[in-house]
């Protein structure tokens, strides 16, 4: 699909029942792009069941994108964090990821934001350049895990977002 077909995509705040939708594309994306890339303790530990415990705890910051009454991805907010994004594996390459940048960054509101990206995930990195995010750093970062927690190498990026009739 054009990025035009994405017109009628909705961005709505999580719901309980949409955890199973929500939890199954971070897992697949989470498997695709990272299981070549960190530690395969941390790989095995990703199961689904997981990633539904940890859709659970961060729903109050989710919104869900909907289109054909379906969920096709997602953002989770957390301050000024851009905490987690994804589309579903199969919707990449549709311009769904650029509509859905574009409505998180509106939702997330004016001000200098950030997101962290893991070391040698070129295709997001790649990504969130081309959507004007610019790396700032690379640094340690913590994330949670089933195993406990678990550091890994990030890239830091930053984009300072306008506020309402600024361009």
């Amino acid at each position: 699909m054009a990025p035009d077909e994405w017109n009628d995509l909705q961005l709505k705040p999580g719901q309980a029942e949409d955890i199973p939708g929500l939890a199954r594309i971070w897992h697949d994306g989470w498997h695709d792009s990272h299981a070549a890339i960190v530690a395969p303790e941390l790989t095995a530990s990703r199961t689904l069941d997981e990633f539904e415990d940890r859709t659970r705890a961060h729903l109050p910051g989710t919104l869900a994108a909907w289109h054909g009454g379906r969920i096709v991805g997602f953002c989770m907010i957390e301050g000024d964090e851009l905490y987690q994004f994804y589309v579903a594996p199969s919707l990449r390459g549709s311009g769904l990821a650029t509509v859905l940048m574009k409505r998180a960054e509106a939702a997330m509101g004016p001000g200098e934001k950030l997101l962290v990206c893991t070391v040698g995930n070129r295709r997001a990195a790649r990504f969130y350049e081309r959507a004007g995010w610019r790396r700032t750093a690379t640094e340690s970062y913590t994330v949670e895990a089933a195993l406990g927690a678990w550091v890994l190498d990030v890239w830091r990026y930053e984009k300072t977002l306008p506020g309402q009739g600024n361009s």
